[in-house]
């Protein structure tokens, strides 16, 4: 195992990979609004390279952030002078990632099939997009794969859907993988297509709901930023467009939607890690997904699944007004909830995202929501912080176990409750 790491950090240095040696994720606990508004001041310097995995929200929420080698020990005399506490939740980030490397090279084949690949271990893009097309050619009947796009680096944006016939019928769409680094999204992702096909035609209420209604699926939302990851920086979360006038790279995908765009809770800096974009659907990627659903126009449940923290979210992120369909909406996460919980008793929180975490302007769910698909949902997986974006591959079955159950209640609701 020694020497697997060894070759791994060695492996990841000869290609140029981003290095996090040193690298600290710190917990830190704000007490009030004050507090809130000193750590927003550390975010405003850009020269610290921090990097805030969960940003400031409200007083109470707690605050993670990677905080490079060299800006660690300005960081900790900037909180402790400001009387912030704060905690260590990774100590050495590098060793997360170099054994996530070793874990992907000691489990790396190319599988004959959907039955011999490797569900449990975390997969490149090209070996995503293998998976899709053995899925396709061994179940035809069900699966297709179309392509909704091109990213701006000219990838294809594909998007399995699943279907027992008809043209435009009620549609579910799911997207795993719209920030890059959330690595157990699109790992769930590829779980969810393998339980579709063998459910379908077994399990009684996978099968009424895919004789009522189709399932879209895709699987890698953000390529860019996805192979981006593998190749040069672990911690990649935005897509990889080019910004005028700024050397710094990409779009937030998930704040570049027209729903309270350009509000609180984005940012207008090309460097941030929430940079909105200069204008709404400016993103390939967010084109693409928003020009589906418009000329799709039947989707009646749309959820974005994301990482890390553990929560069931619904519209608004944007502004404080409730959505107008909130009670109903609100009784849906909390049964998700329950049945995602009763697998291994990992515990979720759900709310609407601005009571929830923080206000986020831009977002993809208070766009579909306002587009009326009234069913629409973002998950947060796992894990509370420990591992953070960084979630060991031991945990991608049980991960997509359980998120299952939570997608089955919220799939159920939108087949018994047609609008």
């Amino acid at each position: 195992m020694k020497g697997l790491l060894v070759f791994a950090a060695l492996l990841a240095a000869a290609l140029g990979r981003e290095s996090f040696v040193g690298n600290q994720v710190l917990r830190i606990f704000v007490a009030d609004e004050a507090g809130v508004e000193k750590v927003k001041e550390l975010e405003e310097l850009q020269e610290l390279q921090l990097d805030f995995w969960r940003g400031p929200g409200g007083q109470g929420v707690p605050i993670d952030v990677r905080v490079p080698f060299a800006s660690l020990q300005a960081v900790k005399i900037f909180l402790e002078s400001n009387s912030i506490r704060y905690s260590i939740l990774i100590d050495d980030l590098q060793g997360l990632v170099d054994e996530e490397q070793t874990q992907m090279i000691s489990h790396h084949f190319m599988p004959r099939s959907v039955e011999t690949f490797n569900y449990a271990s975390y997969h490149t893009l090209d070996e995503i997009y293998n998976f899709m097309d053995l899925l396709v050619a061994e179940n035809p009947d069900l699966v297709s794969k179309i392509q909704i796009g091109s990213s701006y680096e000219g990838r294809p944006l594909y998007v399995l859907k699943f279907s027992t016939g008809g043209t435009k019928r009620p549609a579910i769409w799911i997207d795993t993988g719209i920030h890059s680094r959330e690595w157990i999204t699109q790992a769930s992702g590829v779980w969810f297509a393998k339980k579709i096909v063998d459910s379908y035609g077994k399990d009684p209420s996978l099968t009424s709901i895919l004789d009522n209604l189709d399932i879209f699926l895709e699987i890698v939302t953000n390529p860019d930023g996805f192979a981006f990851t593998h190749t040069t920086n672990r911690m990649w979360r935005k897509t990889r467009s080019i910004n005028s006038g700024s050397a710094c790279i990409g779009v937030d995908p998930n704040r570049n939607w027209d729903a309270g765009f350009g509000g609180a809770g984005a940012s207008s800096s090309p460097c941030s890690e929430t940079y909105r974009g200069p204008y709404a659907n400016s993103e390939r990627e967010v084109k693409a997904i928003v020009d589906f659903v418009k000329s799709h126009g039947n989707i009646k449940a749309f959820i974005s699944i994301h990482s890390y923290t553990q929560l069931l979210l619904y519209p608004y992120g944007y502004t404080r007004t409730q959505a107008a369909d909130y009670q109903e909406l609100d009784n849906i996460a909390k049964a998700a909830v329950a049945a995602l919980s009763s697998l291994y008793g990992t515990r979720y929180s759900y709310g609407s995202i601005i009571t929830t975490i923080y206000q986020a302007s831009g977002g993809t769910i208070d766009w579909t929501y306002n587009q009326g698909i009234k069913y629409s949902f973002s998950f947060e997986l796992r894990d509370t912080g420990r591992y953070g974006f960084l979630l060991p591959a031991n945990q991608i079955i049980p991960t997509a176990e359980e998120t299952w159950l939570g997608l089955m209640t919220i799939m159920e609701y939108t087949r018994d409750h047609p609008y």
